[in-house]
């Protein structure tokens, strides 16, 4: 006959459960921060004529907090963003999500590196 103590992978359960949810909500901060970082920077790159652009551009969180949607309520943002046949594209939001990208990249691999 033999005996397992689980009581060491009962620990390990837990900790794991608390690292994952530590992991989460540092994640959660490092979107919600790189997606203000898109916003501000898009702000900066939008062209201004009114200011109307710029002042529509917002960040709108996922509930979780893992997700954010960065971009304008101005109904003609995409227009300047992508152009048309009439007009070139003037792209602020690309531009901004390319600058924040290898930032989000560090953070969310240091993010991974504290659960290892």
């Amino acid at each position: 006959m033999f005996s397992i103590d689980a009581s060491e992978l009962n620990a390990l359960s837990v900790d794991l459960g608390r690292a994952g949810q530590a992991a989460g909500e540092r994640a959660s901060r490092v979107v919600r921060a790189s997606a203000l970082r898109v916003e501000a920077e898009a702000k900066q790159f939008a062209p201004v004529d009114t200011g109307n652009l710029r002042n529509s551009i917002g960040t709108d969180a996922d509930g979780d907090g893992l997700g954010a949607a960065v971009g304008p309520t101005a109904s003609y943002g995409r227009f300047v963003e992508q152009g048309t046949s009439r007009m070139a594209p003037r792209a602020f939001l690309g531009p901004a999500f390319d600058r924040a990208q290898p930032d989000f990249i560090r953070a969310m691999e240091q993010v991974a590196e504290g659960l290892l």
